[in-house]
């Protein structure tokens, strides 16, 4: 049935006109501030995220403790975590939004993860280091934010990439729900000479993947290019690592992008998805023991109720 709702949409004539229409009606006829909760500001295009919920954010704490509880708190891996703003810390209370003060976001999360030291990156950030028509950052705009972190890991990065972008449009995941005929973004990545000598494991299916997933990038979801999106386990070997150590990484989809530039400072990188991954299996493919260990997401998936189950 999912599959002939999908095909219903795809047949429905002029349906993208007809959905034009309607949020320019919305928008432009009645002022409404925003399509089913989407806005546009200044080219860009964002969803509201309000209010605050301290549930989620309960939720959020209480899986990242479990896990340490269970696997870390007896070893001597040291635990970091980093929270990344979304668009909406950009864009919504400064053009009359509905807004939390992400301050008090981060001082909720210090107070419940006191055991593990917090890695600040929200001065790095902009709104120009995220899609305009989707929720992620621009991995080319965030080469200072995997410094920053590895730097507070004990790590020191500095490899010179070359940035390529794809001559496919990129429509974002906002693009089809704001129903507006805005120009699309261009997408890119970054190489890097050693990434070619990485061994990339995909535990779901025990198949190794590329860095980036060039198909995906003509897909649905381009953004999935990014180590083929949100797989629950994956590990990256780096032969010409200029270390021997190994990062333990929990994360969401914006950690897709953003691992692979830390792949120069370290020989082995365990990427979880706790979102998707059964708790009781993180023993499996991973044993915890001097690692560095990063919980690392986005204030969308830390303010949402239903991310971590």
């Amino acid at each position: 049935m999912n599959e002939f709702e999908e095909y219903t949409l795809d047949q429905f004539p002029l349906r993208d006109v007809f959905r034009s229409i309607k949020a320019m009606t919305h928008l432009y006829v009645f002022g409404q501030a925003d399509n089913n909760d989407v806005y546009l500001v200044d080219g860009y295009v964002s969803k509201l995220d309000y209010p605050l919920s301290e549930k989620a954010m309960d939720n959020a704490i209480k899986k990242y403790q479990s896990i340490y509880q269970t696997y870390i708190e007896d070893t001597e891996a040291k635990v970091y975590y980093s929270i990344i703003p979304d668009k909406n810390c950009f864009l919504a209370e400064e053009n009359g939004y509905p807004s939390y003060t992400y301050a008090s976001m981060y001082e909720y999360m210090s107070r419940g993860l006191s055991n593990m030291t917090y890695i600040d990156i929200s001065g790095l950030l902009s709104i120009d280091d995220f899609y305009r028509t989707d929720t992620h950052w621009k991995q080319e705009s965030i080469v200072d934010v995997a410094k920053t972190l590895g730097n507070a890991m004990g790590v020191t990065l500095q490899a010179e990439y070359q940035t390529v972008t794809l001559d496919t449009p990129f429509y974002g995941v906002y693009y089809g729900q704001l129903g507006l005929p805005i120009e699309p973004d261009k997408i890119s990545y970054l190489d890097y000479e050693n990434f070619k000598d990485c061994k990339i494991v995909n535990h779901e299916t025990g198949q190794e993947i590329p860095m980036y997933n060039l198909n995906k990038a003509e897909g649905r979801d381009p953004y999935e290019m990014f180590l083929s999106g949100s797989l629950s386990v994956i590990t990256i070997d780096n032969p010409n690592a200029t270390t021997d150590k190994e990062l333990v990484i929990f994360r969401d989809s914006f950690g897709s992008s953003l691992t692979p530039l830390f792949v120069e400072g370290y020989a082995k990188i365990t990427v979880l998805d706790a979102r998707y991954l059964n708790e009781k299996m993180i023993g499996n493919y991973v044993v915890f023991d001097k690692q560095a260990v990063l919980f690392i997401h986005s204030t969308g998936v830390i303010n949402n109720e239903t991310a971590f189950k």
